[in-house]
């Protein structure tokens, strides 16, 4: 049984592995240097209603974890955050990063958000399907942004836009 919820400072061992596994073996993220506990400490404590971080548990353990983020500092994007979904090798392809960000677009929702953004290494295609499956639509492409593992990289911008006049 997967179970989300939010993420707690318990969950934060977990989530650190999650996301150092993604920086060492995968350009899903761009960042080259694994994170610090404490680091991750910092990143949850900035989080909060309005931003939350979900983690997803199976068996007692955390496979997978979601965050929203405000997507700038400048007051003009306050309504905009930008996500992210992070699964555990061994349970990548079982639904437990739809469910997570199910969760996370609905929390974006309930807390006034008019607009979320995912950006998206272009060469992800389970990602960006699962994105538009989602709702979210490609708005542009930035070209070989980023570099990793030896190779230049483009970077899928997509937005959901909630309908509801939020």
């Amino acid at each position: 049984m997967l179970t989300i919820r939010p993420a707690t400072d318990a969950d934060l061992g977990a989530i650190t592995d999650i996301y150092n596994e993604a920086v060492r073996t995968t350009v899903a993220t761009f960042d080259m240097e694994p994170k610090s506990l404490d680091d991750r400490r910092a990143w949850l404590a900035a989080h909060g209603a309005r931003h939350p971080v979900l983690a997803a548990e199976q068996d007692g353990a955390v496979v997978g974890w979601a965050s929203l983020s405000p997507w700038s500092a400048r007051g003009a994007y306050a309504d905009t955050a930008e996500v992210s979904v992070y699964v555990g090798e061994p349970h990548r392809g079982q639904g437990v990063g739809r469910r997570l960000l199910e969760e996370v677009v609905e929390a974006g929702r309930r807390a006034g958000l008019h607009a979320v953004v995912a950006q998206i290494v272009g060469e992800n295609a389970a990602s960006t399907h699962l994105h538009k499956a989602l709702g979210f639509e490609r708005v542009g492409v930035l070209r070989e942004v980023g570099r990793k593992f030896g190779r230049l990289l483009d970077v899928l911008i997509m937005e959901k836009i909630y309908g509801d006049g939020q």
